[in-house]
């Protein structure tokens, strides 16, 4: 169940410490133009923004990428699932389905390094915008697609939504408890490891290229993602036979790495190694049990892994979360809170190191997700918030392609004409 705060309640985002910061430069100058919607192409877009490159979002006019509708819950009329991953881009209104925008849509291809697209490859190539037209255009264009399944084979031409991929993937039937029925992601897991995929595939497109060769078509699968995020569960299937079952989380192939309940607040705990597991008797005061050669290897204990997690229950339903995790902490044992998403906003050490933060946006202020990376001590910068529909328009065309205030508004009416007539 969601928690919201009460209307009368200051926002979450007004207790967050605000950071301003200059932009990165690790790929200053690389143009970026961000053709995609909804989550796992904007991700994409916003990494690559949060280095440093100049991102240009292409929207449609009038109604932009689906993910501004996207809410509630939104922050001065604009949808935050949107905000969430559209930091740091120029947005420009373009309708390159009519022959007027297409034709600035090739020029503006002509001039930028990379392109990123999430449409099929059979809509691609009806718009004119798939990989082998452009780079004709423009051989050191890294064109990068992130589609469902991929842009050949059987399923090529499907729909897809992370919700999709994550089913394919395997991750669904892997969450959640063993009665329970599948379970998604509490995250869209599959949009965000697919657009993860899409900007680390671009920068060593770009290193290649700097290197002296040539553009790059590249070609990201959502569900290939996700599957290969399964990895630690689908090898050990392929090398043995053993189909993992969703287990709530109790079934790793570390003897003791599960949810414990404590006498108020349920904990995490991983013992993932002998120094590990005898640090954690000595903490509890009974380090015999550390000593018993029955429970020697971590390949015994998950043996006798039912009893060793009877003893440990006990022993933690007898003392508050918060006492096991400062002794278990002292100890170098690796044990934590499950925090909610409110407990998770305002964590101490998050506001402190500068990942969670309020910024400006357009109507005050908004809240911020970071980077998580830091290059020589910094993360990514925060000039631009999420951009208003069509915000630089006349600023990208002019300066990147001299388009003079007449042609722009040109294409306005275009555009509007062309959605008058389709509606």
């Amino acid at each position: 169940m969601s928690t919201s705060s009460s209307p009368d309640s200051p926002l979450p985002l007004s207790r967050l410490p605000v950071r301003s910061a200059p932009a990165l430069d690790l790929l200053a100058g690389v143009k970026v133009l961000d053709l995609t919607s909804s989550v796992a192409g904007p991700y994409a877009g916003q990494l690559l923004a949060d280095m440093g490159a100049t991102v240009v979002k292409i929207e449609k006019p009038g109604t932009g990428d689906d993910a501004r509708a996207w809410g509630p819950p939104f922050l001065n009329g604009e949808s935050l699932w949107f905000m969430s991953v559209n930091r740091g881009k120029h947005s420009v209104t373009l309708d390159y389905a009519t022959p007027q925008g297409l034709e600035v849509l090739r020029r503006l291809a002509s001039q930028c390094d990379v392109m990123l697209v999430n449409l099929v490859a059979r809509s691609q190539r009806k718009l004119g915008i798939d990989a082998a037209t452009l780079r004709a255009l423009n051989p050191g264009l890294i064109h990068a697609s992130i589609t469902g399944f991929g842009l050949k084979g059987a399923r090529a031409e499907l729909p897809c939504y992370d919700l999709i991929a994550e089913g394919y993937s395997g991750v669904m039937d892997l969450t959640g408890e063993p009665d329970a029925p599948p379970q998604k992601v509490g995250t869209p897991a599959a949009d965000m490891l697919a657009g993860h995929d899409a900007a680390m595939a671009v920068i060593a497109a770009l290193l290649r290229r700097e290197r002296g060769g040539t553009g790059c078509e590249i070609d990201i699968s959502m569900v290939e993602s996700m599957s290969r995020f399964m990895g630690p569960r689908l090898m050990p299937y392929l090398g043995s036979g053993e189909v993992s079952r969703r287990s709530g989380g109790r079934d790793s192939v570390i003897a003791i790495y599960q949810v414990f309940d404590t006498a108020d607040e349920p904990m995490t705990l991983g013992l993932g190694n002998d120094a590990i597991w005898k640090r954690f008797w000595a903490a509890v005061g009974q380090p015999e049990v550390a000593g018993d050669a029955a429970y020697g290897s971590n390949a015994q204990r998950r043996a006798r892994r039912a009893e060793i997690v009877e003893k440990i229950a006990a022993i933690l339903r007898g003392k508050p979360r918060a006492y096991w995790l400062d002794l278990l902490a002292s100890a170098r044992v690796p044990a934590g809170p499950i925090h909610r998403l409110d407990e998770l906003a305002h964590d101490k050490a998050l506001h402190e190191s500068g990942f969670i933060y309020q910024g400006r946006g357009h109507a005050g202020p908004i809240p911020q997700v970071g980077l998580g990376i830091r290059f020589d001590g910094r993360s990514e910068g925060t000039g631009l918030p999420p951009p208003r529909l069509g915000a630089h328009t006349d600023q990208i065309l002019g300066s990147w392609l001299d388009c003079p205030s007449t042609e722009i508004e040109q294409l306005r009416r275009s555009a509007s004409s062309e959605s008058k007539e389709t509606s």
